[in-house]
C-alpha cells in the first residue's frame, strides 16, 4: 500500500507539471475519439427461426472428417472398430478440396443403416482477405448477404441431392484468414447472416465452421453486437488435442452453449481400424447432427 500511495502522489505531481507546461490536460484538450468496434450488428428479418429442436438430433461423441467419401467397406470396418460414430461429408460448395464420387443417397442410406452419423458441409466462398490460394474465390463485401442467401439456396440442394432432411444443419467453412482488416471480418458476418436467414426459411438449420482465431472470433464478435440470425451451430478449429467442446478465446461460456458445438481438435492424421486406413481430422461433438 505504500508503494501504491508513492505512485500516487508521483502521478499527481507529473499532471500539475504538464497542466502547468500547458500540454493539453486541460479542459481545452481534445478529446479522444472512441475505439471503433471490429465488427457492427448485422440484423436481418428471421420469421421462421430455426426448426424445432428434437433430442434425437442430439450427437455427443466422436466424429472424424476426412477429404473424400469413404467408401462403404471402410465405414463398415470403422464402424465395428473405430471410437467413432459420426462424420463430416462435403455436400456442396464449389470449392471443395476433393471430388467425390462416391457421395450419393444411396451412399448416405447405407452408411445410415451402419449406424453412422453426419455433418454436412458447404465449401462455396471464402473471406475477401483470405491468403489460400487453393480457394481463390471469395466473397465481395458489398453483395455479401445476398452472396450467403444464394450459397445457403446451393447448399439445400446439395443437401437434398443426398436424401437429408429439413432439420439438417448444414456447415459454411470459412477457412482461417487474417484478423487485420475489419473490413473482411464483417463481409464474413454479412455473408453468414444471409446465409443463416436463407436456411432457415429453407426450414435447415444453419452451421459455421472456422478457426477459433479468425471466423469463430468473428462470428463472437458479431453475437455480442447483436447481429441475427446467426448460425444454430458453431464447429470451430483449434488443434489442441483436446476432446471437448469447452470453447476458449473469444468462444466463451455463454456463446453456442446449449448442445451447439463441434470441436476439431487434430488434423491429418492417419487411422487405421479394422484394416482400413483413412487421413482424417478428429471432432468432438455436442449438436444437432443430419436427419
Amino acid at each position: 500500500m505504500r508503494h501504491l500511495r508513492r505512485a500516487a502522489l508521483a502521478a499527481a505531481s507529473l499532471v500539475l507539471l504538464l497542466a502547468a507546461a500547458g500540454l493539453g490536460v486541460g479542459a481545452d484538450a481534445a478529446p479522444v475519439a472512441a475505439a471503433v468496434p471490429r465488427i457492427r450488428a448485422a440484423v436481418l428479418p428471421d420469421r421462421l427461426g430455426p426448426p424445432a429442436a428434437r433430442a434425437r438430433d442430439i450427437y455427443t461423441g466422436a466424429a472424424f472428417d476426412a477429404c473424400t467419401a469413404p467408401p462403404l467397406e471402410t465405414l463398415r470396418a470403422w464402424r465395428d472398430a473405430s471410437p467413432y460414430g459420426a462424420l463430416g461429408i462435403y455436400t456442396s460448395g464449389g470449392q471443395r478440396g476433393c471430388a467425390q464420387p462416391r457421395l450419393t443417397a444411396d451412399w448416405v442410406r447405407e452408411a445410415r443403416a451402419m449406424g453412422w452419423r453426419f455433418l454436412p458441409v458447404h465449401v462455396g466462398l471464402q473471406a475477401p482477405c483470405s491468403e489460400l490460394s487453393r480457394k481463390p474465390k471469395r466473397i465481395d463485401p458489398a453483395r455479401a448477404t445476398r452472396q450467403g442467401r444464394q450459397e445457403a439456396d446451393e447448399a439445400v440442394a446439395g443437401l437434398r441431392a443426398v436424401g437429408l432432411g429439413h432439420g439438417s444443419p448444414v456447415f459454411l467453412d470459412i477457412e482461417a484468414y487474417p484478423l487485420r482488416d475489419r473490413a473482411c471480418g464483417q463481409a464474413v458476418v454479412d455473408f453468414t447472416v444471409g446465409w443463416t436467414q436463407a436456411l432457415h426459411a429453407a426450414g435447415y438449420r444453419s452451421g459455421f465452421y472456422s478457426s477459433l482465431d479468425s471466423g469463430i472470433a468473428d462470428l463472437a464478435a458479431a453475437a455480442r453486437a447483436g447481429s441475427s440470425p446467426l448460425p444454430d451451430v458453431l464447429w470451430y478449429a483449434r488443434w489442441d488435442d483436446r476432446a471437448d467442446t469447452t470453447g476458449g478465446g473469444p468462444l466463451t461460456a455463454e456463446l453456442w452453449s446449449r448442445h451447439q458445438r463441434v470441436h476439431q481438435y487434430r488434423g491429418n492424421v492417419e487411422e487405421t481400424y479394422g484394416g482400413a486406413t483413412l487421413t482424417v481430422d478428429r471432432n468432438q461433438v455436442d449438436a444437432p447432427l443430419a436427419r
